[in-house]
C-alpha cells in the first residue's frame, strides 16, 4: 500500500494580513504539492478532503500524527495551519516538510527550519515555476520519505522526549468510520487493505469496488478488485474465478506489459487449472506467468512460471515434453535465485516492503532443488503475516512436497 502525505494549509483564496497579497492556495495543491507528491508514489490527501467541519477534529489529529509525510504551506500564516504545523512536531521528530510563499515573512519561531519557497502570481502559478518546484519537491521528498532525521524543533531542543505514537486499533477505527462515510478515496483503499490482510476478502471486495466507483479505471484497484474477488470464493470458488477474471480483462492481459496483470490473471487460470483440471487453464496460466517474469525477472511470477511448469511435466504428455518443462522449472528456479541472492547482497535490503515474500519464495526453490530451506521458511514466518498469506505458502509448499514424490 502507499505511504501517505497528509497536507495541511489554507484553501482557496486566502489574503496574508502583513503584505495585503491575495493568493489562490488550490492553485499551490493542484500545480506543485499534489503532483510532486503522486509522482514521488505515495498518495495525497489534503485536511479539507477528510473534515466534516472546518473544525479541527479527530481525523485530522489522527493523521497529523500517522501519516508518512506531512506537508505543511504557511503562506498567508492560516491559523489552522500554524496550529497543525505544531501538532505535528509535537507528535512526530521527523518527515515534515514546510512551504510558503518567498515573499511572505517567516515567524521567528520558525526562522531557523528550512523552508521550501516558491513564487506565486496571486491567482495562479506560472507554468516554469510550477515546473521547477514538482521537481525540487520531488527531489526533497525522496531525501526525507522513509528516514528518521529530525526536523521538528521540538525534538531538536528537547531530544530526551519519545514521539508520540498512535494506537494502531485507534488509528483502524478512524479508518473506518472515514471509509464508511466515503470521505476519501484513502480512507476506503486503507481498510480495503486492512480487510485484505484479515483475509476477510468479501469486505475487501465490497472496498475496492466502492473505490472503482469514485475513480474509475484505475489499474490498482482493478486489480485489486479481482484479487479480493477471487479469494472470496463467493458465490462458489469457481464463480469467483470466473468474475475474478471478468474484473482483469478491463486491462487486457493480452496486450498488457504490466507483471501484476499478468501475475493475477495468471493465478486466476493456475487456480482453475487445480479445480477442473482443464488442460488449457494451465497453458493460460503459463503462458501469463512466462510473459510476467521475462518482462522484469520477478521472482515471485517467476516462481509461479516454474510451479505450472511441474504441472505440466505431470500432464499425459510424451517423454520429451516431459523433460523440456522440467528441465525449464528448474533453469527458473536457478536464475530466481540468482535474482535473490543479488537482492540480499543489496544495502539495507532487509527494509525492503516485499521481504516475506523474497524469503518464501527463496525457501520454495531451496525445497524443490533439495536444498536447505529450514533458515529462509523460518525467517518468512518470522514477518508479519496475514492468515490468507500464511496459506498461500503452505499451499505452495504442498505442491511442491507432492511433485516430488
Amino acid at each position: 500500500m502507499k505511504k501517505l502525505c497528509f497536507v495541511i494549509m489554507g484553501y482557496g483564496k486566502k489574503t496574508d494580513i502583513y503584505t495585503g497579497q491575495t493568493y489562490d492556495l488550490d492553485k499551490t495543491y493542484l500545480n506543485i504539492i499534489k503532483p510532486a507528491v503522486e509522482e514521488s508514489g505515495l498518495e495525497c490527501v489534503r485536511g479539507d478532503e477528510i473534515q466534516e467541519s472546518g473544525l479541527i477534529d479527530k481525523n485530522m489529529y489522527a493523521l497529523l500524527i500517522h501519516a508518512d509525510l506531512v506537508i505543511a504551506d504557511i503562506t498567508t500564516f492560516n491559523p489552522n495551519a500554524i496550529y497543525e504545523l505544531g501538532v505535528r512536531h509535537a507528535a512526530r521528530s521527523y518527515s515534515t516538510i514546510i512551504l510558503k510563499e518567498k515573499h511572505d515573512s517567516i515567524p521567528f519561531d520558525l526562522s531557523h527550519n528550512k523552508i521550501f519557497q516558491y513564487e506565486h502570481m496571486g491567482n495562479d502559478i506560472g507554468v516554469t515555476e510550477a515546473q521547477r518546484c514538482v521537481a525540487e519537491l520531488k527531489s526533497l521528498i525522496k531525501s526525507i520519505i522513509g528516514k528518521s532525521e529530525i526536523d521538528s524543533p521540538f525534538f531538536q531542543y528537547i531530544s530526551s522526549i519519545q514521539p508520540y505514537v498512535l494506537p494502531e486499533e485507534e488509528y483502524n477505527s478512524i479508518i473506518l468510520e472515514l471509509a464508511n462515510k466515503e470521505k476519501h478515496i484513502f480512507a476506503i483503499v486503507e481498510q480495503a487493505t486492512k480487510e485484505m490482510n484479515s483475509s476477510n476478502f468479501s469486505e475487501a471486495k465490497k472496498l475496492w469496488e466502492k473505490a472503482l466507483q469514485k475513480v474509475e479505471n484505475e489499474p490498482y484497484f482493478i486489480q485489486q478488485y479481482a484479487l479480493s474477488t477471487y479469494k472470496s470464493k463467493e458465490p462458489s470458488e469457481r464463480t469467483a474465478l470466473q468474475d475474478a477474471l471478468n474484473i482483469i480483462n478491463k486491462l487486457e492481459p493480452n496486450n498488457t506489459n504490466d507483471p501484476e496483470t499478468l501475475g493475477i490473471t495468471g493465478a486466476i487460470y493456475k487456480r482453475l487449472w487445480l479445480l477442473d483440471s482443464d488442460i488449457e487453464y494451465l497453458n493460460r496460466a503459463i503462458e501469463y506467468y512466462r510473459k510476467g517474469f521475462q518482462i522484469n525477472n520477478d521472482y515471485y511470477t517467476g516462481e509461479n512460471y516454474a510451479l505450472c511448469l511441474d504441472f505440466k511435466s505431470q500432464t499425459d504428455l510424451d517423454d520429451e515434453e516431459n523433460i523440456y518443462y522440467k528441465i525449464e522449472a528448474k533453469k527458473t528456479r536457478k536464475k530466481i535465485i540468482e535474482i535473490i541472492n543479488e537482492i540480499f547482497e543489496q544495502e539495507n535490503f532487509e527494509q525492503r516492503n516485499d521481504l516475506k515474500w523474497i524469503y518464501a519464495t527463496y525457501s520454495i526453490c531451496l525445497l524443490i532443488l533439495d536444498k536447505d530451506n529450514k533458515k529462509y521458511e523460518k525467517l518468512f514466518f518470522a514477518q508479519p503475516l496475514a492468515v490468507w498469506e500464511k496459506e498461500t505458502y503452505e499451499s505452495s509448499k504442498q505442491h511442491i512436497l507432492k511433485l516430488k514424490k
